[in-house]
């Protein structure tokens, strides 16, 4: 089942694109990720005015449509559920951790794990306290030891 908010935010990306562009972009990102061909700043303004369709949207329906985002394998669709998860960031909470465990371990380049793990997974941590804290640290730091250089280089940003 597509939400209408994803159902938005795919839309427009695909009008966004050229195809021109988006074979340059899936040879360049690679990973085995498709490209719409649109850019950064078309995916931040279609976030920006899919918040604006959709207001007040939940802890439970943010994580939610960032899944459904990041279910395809499409860079544009899931720098989109990074930049949703970037403008509500405050909201999540210790437990969202395992999704963006492995919303990491299926990042697949780094043009996704960076922002990821700086501007979501790093403020996240940041500001947890107690137990939840030292779970989340100990969670990081388990990424410093795995085997994906990606995780690892997670480990590092976050």
């Amino acid at each position: 089942m597509t939400t209408p908010a994803a159902e938005f935010i795919d839309r427009t990306l695909r009008m966004e694109g050229s195809p021109e562009r988006a074979e340059a972009d899936a040879a360049r990102i690679g990973g085995g990720l498709r490209s719409y061909g649109a850019s950064v700043g078309a995916v931040r303004g279609t976030v920006r005015d899919a918040g604006l369709r959709h207001p007040g949207l939940t802890h439970d329906e943010v994580t939610a449509l960032a899944a459904e985002l990041w279910a395809e394998p499409v860079f544009e669709r899931r720098l989109a559920a990074i930049v949703l998860l970037q403008r509500h960031v405050a909201m999540l909470r210790a437990s969202d951790l395992t999704r963006l465990e492995q919303f990491l371990r299926d990042a697949r380049v780094g043009e996704l794990v960076d922002p990821l793990a700086a501007d979501v997974v790093r403020p996240l941590v940041d500001r947890l306290e107690g137990a939840e804290a030292g779970r989340a640290r100990r969670i990081v730091a388990r990424w410093s030891s795995e085997s994906d250089p990606l995780l690892r280089r997670a480990a590092t940003l976050a």
